[in-house]
Parts: structure tokens; sequence; C-alpha cells
């Protein structure tokens, strides 16, 4: 898919005795952020075209240049494991974690906790005063689609949980699984819209083949985050203050059945945009929160005291993130096509 501005022409220059040249759009430069010095590659493909990239070694930082944490000591519990974290999701491959007094046993459990934690990471290094962590992740293997898919049906495994919860009630023991999981994926697809953003062509590698659609995804990002974290908090509401027995809540039941329907929908719209469908899946994931919120206010004793009231607040706010992203799915397929919907008045 071609992008930017239109075709132009440019005129072909003499560059000393036997060379000729023909200078690069400053726009296409600066966002691949080359410099005089830098190096390109050429393709040339069998119709006679050019094909331009940038080359590996001017993209981003040194090949294996770790990032380094240097600190006298590091005490506040959590502090090491979001670092690591947030260097993984930013797109460090190597994080070197380095300090002045040995690292107490705890904190190197919470460095080994935090790498288990994310895809294709391992502690390769440890001494007393460092501990280096390494990401062995291909970028250009995971794409977004797929794996927006794979949060797709990780959010529908929670719900399910969700809805034998409030059948069974009982406790669950897949929730801490499911929502590892859940923060696996989440972290990767950050990291991918991160060096996406540094490396047009891998973007274009991935599934953006425009690289304007990266702001689109990361709206997708965030909406998925937000609405992993809420399905996350249906569960634990269920599992940690179940209903009374035969107390299931009917309404919270039929919440739950769209909730998981209008996500399966509103994902197979943003892959395969169409305005229909897209449409449609604004109109109900509306539809959806306006039936939460009455049922939050006909929940009346016990069910009040349960899980049920907060789970239903959630799917409400569940419904919000939906219409987010119901939004993407529209603007995708207006952007494709020149349909239209006739709306019955």
């Amino acid at each position: 898919m071609a992008w930017g501005s239109p075709t132009k022409e440019r005129r072909v220059l003499k560059a000393g005795h036997s060379s000729i040249a023909v200078t690069l759009p400053k726009p296409w430069a600066e966002a691949m952020n080359l410099r005089a010095g830098d190096l390109v590659v050429f393709d040339q493909n069998d119709d006679g075209t050019l094909f331009l990239r940038p080359a590996a070694a001017t993209a981003g930082t040194a090949p294996g240049a770790p990032y380094v944490v240097e600190a006298h000591s590091v005490e506040s519990p959590g502090f090491l494991e979001r670092l690591v974290v947030g260097a993984y999701r930013v797109g460090h491959d190597s994080i070197e974690i380095r300090t002045t007094v040995a690292l107490a046993p705890e904190r190197l459990e919470e460095l080994h906790q935090a790498a288990r934690k994310l895809l294709g990471v391992s502690v390769v290094a440890q001494e007393p005063n460092r501990v280096l962590i390494q990401s062995f992740i291909d970028p250009s293997k995971y794409e977004l689609p797929q794996l927006v898919q794979r949060m797709k049906m990780i959010l529908v495994a929670s719900i399910e949980e969700s809805e034998e919860l409030l059948k069974n009630g009982g406790r669950s023991r897949r929730l801490t699984s499911l929502a590892e999981e859940t923060n696996r994926v989440l972290a990767l697809l950050v990291r991918q819209l991160f060096l996406s953003s540094r490396d047009w062509s891998l973007a274009r590698r991935i599934g953006s083949p425009d690289p304007r659609r990266l702001l689109e995804w990361r709206v997708v990002v965030h909406a998925l985050e937000e609405l992993g974290g809420l399905v996350g908090e249906i569960a634990r509401e269920l599992h940690e203050h179940p209903a009374e027995p035969g107390g299931a809540d009917p309404d919270l039941a039929a919440l739950l059945a769209e909730l998981k329907n209008r996500l399966k929908c509103i994902v197979d719209a943003l892959m395969h945009p169409s305005l229909q469908g897209a449409a449609e899946a604004y109109s109900e994931s509306g539809h959806l929160a306006e039936l939460a919120r009455e049922a939050a206010r006909r929940l009346k004793g016990p069910a009040r005291k349960s899980g049920v009231l907060p789970a239903t607040v959630a799917v409400q706010r569940g419904a919000a993130c939906l219409s987010r992203l119901s939004e993407v799915a529209l603007d995708r397929a207006v952007s494709e096509g020149n349909a239209t919907i006739l709306v019955p008045t």
C-alpha cells in the first residue's frame, strides 16, 4: 500500500565525474531518522523499480547495547520488576542492573519473576552486584493482527471463567495463569508498537503497511489493556465474593455472554474492515453499556454484597472500551472504501 504524498518527479543530478544522484524527500529521511553518512539499501525489482530502505545498522541504538541501571541499592518491592517490564515494553533487548551493595535474595527473585512474566526473556547472568536480563524476541515474527487475535482469545477465556464462577460458585484455579498471559501479550503488543514507531519497515512487516496506522493500533492496544484489567476484575470479584448458592444473577449472566459476543464481533470488524459490521458493533457496544447500567440499578439485597455489583459495573466500563474499539473499526472501514450505510429513521 502506498502512503505519503502523491508521486512526484525528481531530477537526476550529476555527482562527481562519473556518478549521478537523486535526492531523498526530506519528510521521508526525517521519518527514517537518516543523517548524512548513514547507509541505505536498494533492492531491484524485475520491473526495474527500486525498493529503498535504511540499513539495519542505522535504525535505533547499536545492536546488543544494554539498558544499564546503576543504583546504590534497591529496596522497594516491585520497583525492579516494573523497571524490567518498562524497559522491555519500550524495546530494549538487554537490561543490566548494577548496584554497589549486593542485591537481597528477595530482589533477585523479583528479577527472575519479572523475566518469567515476559515472552522470550531470561536472566542470562547473575552476580551479587549485577544481573543481566536478555530478550530473545524477533519482532518481525509477531504481527500486530495476530497478537490482537491472541488477546481476544485470552479475554474470551477469562469471561468464560467468570461465567463458570457465576453459575457454579467455588474458586477458580485459572485466574492467575490467565492474568499472566494477558500481561505477557499486552507487554509484547506495546513493545511492537514502540519498535515500529522507530522502524517503519518493521511496521509494514508486522501488519501496518501505512505507518500512520500505528496511531490506530495504539488506541486498540490501550483499549485492550483497559479491557483486560476489567475482565480480570470481574473474575476476581466473583472468585473472592461469590453469590449465595442458587443466587446466580441472570442479568449478569446475560451481560457476560453479550460482552463476549461483542468482543468477538468487534475484533473481527477490526481485522476485516466492513462499514456495516463496524456500524453494528458500534451500536451494540453502546446498547451493552446501557443494559449494564440498568442491571446495576436493579440489584438489591445479598446481590449488592457479593461480587455481582462490582462485576456488573466492570461490564459497563468494559462496554466503553468496546465502543472505542468499534470507533477504530469504523475509521478503518471508512478509509478503505466508499460503502454507504442506509440508517433507518
